[in-house]
């Protein structure tokens, strides 16, 4: 598996990473939760992702980190935070700081590599008080690299604000905003960048619209942008446009299934799409830019 610098921090990640918030529900047993990041690590998959909202997945990383005998070094993890913390605001400074401390007690790590304030509206990154508890907790050594995960104007001012170190947000054939827009910056300036979604929530499975269903806005689009591979398969087409583009540190794909991580490691393992298919999936995207600006 492809490493790569994480930005100007000291960290190394995995060109594709493990999204792990299907292993923090009820259809995925503890036992299944550690086959699926010991078949991760298998496969090089170094850099693993959760949030506090993910169910017990923090919970199961710290187990299963407990057992790898002292290999805490062999992941890089990455949590988010800044809400549902008892007694605390959601955003509040608190929330914040006791979203870190939690973490790190679940996942069983003296230090955790990455935390993003997790989408959190503008106003809360303007105002300010979510943003320096972070950096506090930076500075305590309780986290390496602080982060912002979220979308649209929030994005934007978080990659331009000079307090971050990382950026998450969506990379994929069908969201391509932040890859012109604000990424690129980003990777210039030293961010380590988290693409998630890279699959769009794999909208081509559905022969009709699904409505209802998360990622239904992307099965518009790719309808509107009337294109389909030409050179691997969906899902390939899809991981190898979102892991090599521009910026891009690590992207995330998150599943319950073994067979899906050994093929989206496979997948970019192949590496970045010829250049001819990746500008046509640029142009087909390009013309409803504006129209799709602000969604998702």
């Amino acid at each position: 598996m492809l490493q790569r610098n994480f930005g100007e921090s000291a960290l190394t990640v995995s060109a594709l990473g493990f999204g792990a918030g299907h292993i923090g529900y009820d259809d995925v047993s503890e036992q299944e939760a550690h086959g699926l990041l010991d078949r991760a690590l298998d496969l090089g998959i170094t850099f693993i992702d959760t949030a506090r909202g993910y169910g017990l997945s923090e919970e199961r990383i710290g187990t299963w980190l407990s057992g790898l005998g002292g290999q805490r070094d062999a992941v890089v993890l990455s949590t988010k935070v800044g809400y549902d913390v008892d007694g605390a605001e959601d955003w509040s400074a608190a929330a914040v700081t006791g979203g870190v401390d939690e973490a790190l007690r679940k996942l069983g790590t003296d230090v955790i590599d990455v935390v993003f304030l997790h989408s959190c509206p503008l106003t809360v990154l303007q105002q300010g008080d979510a943003v320096e508890a972070l950096l506090r907790c930076a500075e305590a050594g309780k986290v390496r690299v602080p982060g912002y995960s979220g979308e649209n104007d929030a994005l934007a001012w978080a990659g331009n604000a000079g307090v971050f170190g990382a950026l998450q947000s969506s990379v994929n054939v069908a969201d391509q905003r932040s890859r012109s827009g604000v990424l690129p910056a980003a990777g210039r300036q030293g961010l380590g960048v988290v693409a998630k979604r890279p699959l769009a929530n794999a909208p081509w499975r559905h022969a009709e619209r699904p409505v209802g269903v998360y990622g239904e806005t992307y099965w518009d689009r790719l309808r509107r942008m009337g294109i389909e591979p030409e050179t691997d398969d969906w899902q390939g087409t899809a991981l190898r446009f979102s892991a090599f583009s521009p910026g891009v540190s690590t992207a995330i794909v998150g599943t319950s299934k073994v067979s899906n991580l050994e093929a989206a490691a496979a997948a970019v393992g192949r590496g970045p799409l010829p250049d001819s298919e990746r500008r046509r999936w640029e142009d087909a995207f390009a013309p409803y830019a504006a129209d799709w600006a602000g969604e998702v």
